[in-house]
């Protein structure tokens, strides 16, 4: 008889911190950060919109969760830093990193040959450096408590890369399977999560219902080619519980068979 045991997905005793989840109302950060305090944990709403955080925080503890908000930049080493002391004053240390935050809607709008110096720099400031960032801080924490999860939040636009935003996204799966690599001796786990293309608030002011874009895919998909953001959520807590303990460097592509790798 097999060991296995769903209880294996759960988190209690486990803090996360999930990045951009205040943001944008119906968001993919709203829906891990929900996900995750179901399961269990303990979640600090992290966002550079302080209000949004709040809000969700709210609604988490309003349901019997624990979860508290914090303003962060994730391109700043002293709010990262910052945020990093909350979560261990709040709730004692810290288990999960789920690198949510990005710039989309702000760096789709031109393409990559008429991106200048300064947007190139901010968009992979935000989407990159942020991520490598909050991980360098919250990896002391982790490794003073025996080891802990990365979660990268990637895109099926990096594969293959067709815009500047794909660009930055195929940027932070190199990070992904860098750090995965540097970490693994402190048993810190680091993977990712490839969304297609989804119904956050974001992604459909981005991708309306009749944009050729969205014909394309579904026509594409083995299966319909978009969902909501909690359909997202199956892949995190395997990533981030004792569910997926033998996976790193792995990027997840959630998408309804948009991309398909060997």
């Amino acid at each position: 008889m097999s060991d296995f045991n769903n209880d294996v997905f759960r988190l209690d005793g486990k803090v996360a911190i999930v990045t951009g989840a205040g943001g944008r109302g119906n968001s993919i950060g709203r829906a891990y950060a929900i996900a995750l305090a179901n399961a269990g944990a303990s979640v600090v709403v992290a966002d550079l919109n302080g209000e949004g955080a709040a809000k969700v925080a709210d609604e988490i503890t309003a349901a019997g969760g624990k979860a508290v908000a914090v303003q962060v930049d994730i391109t700043d080493s002293d709010s990262a830093t910052a945020m990093a002391a909350k979560a261990r004053e709040t709730f004692g240390g810290i288990d999960i990193l789920v690198n949510n935050a990005a710039l989309m809607v702000e760096i789709t709008d031109k393409p990559l040959i008429q991106t200048d110096r300064a947007r190139f720099d901010k968009g992979m400031a935000v989407n990159v450096w942020g991520a490598v960032n909050c991980a360098q801080v919250v990896a002391p924490f982790m490794a003073e408590r025996g080891g802990g999860a990365i979660v990268n939040q990637v895109s099926a636009g990096a594969f293959p890369s067709q815009s500047f935003y794909g660009v930055t996204k195929i940027a932070l799966v190199g990070v992904t399977t860098a750090l995965a690599t540097e970490m693994g001796a402190m048993n810190i786990r680091v993977n990712a999560i490839g969304p297609g293309m989804t119904k956050s608030d974001a992604g459909l002011s981005l991708t309306p219902d009749d944009s050729p874009l969205v014909q394309f895919v579904e026509a594409k998909c083995p299966i319909q080619g978009r969902d909501t953001p909690d359909a997202l959520c199956g892949a995190l807590l395997l990533l981030v519980s004792e569910a997926g303990r033998w996976m790193t460097g792995q990027t997840l592509n959630v998408d309804g068979g948009w991309v398909m790798r060997n």
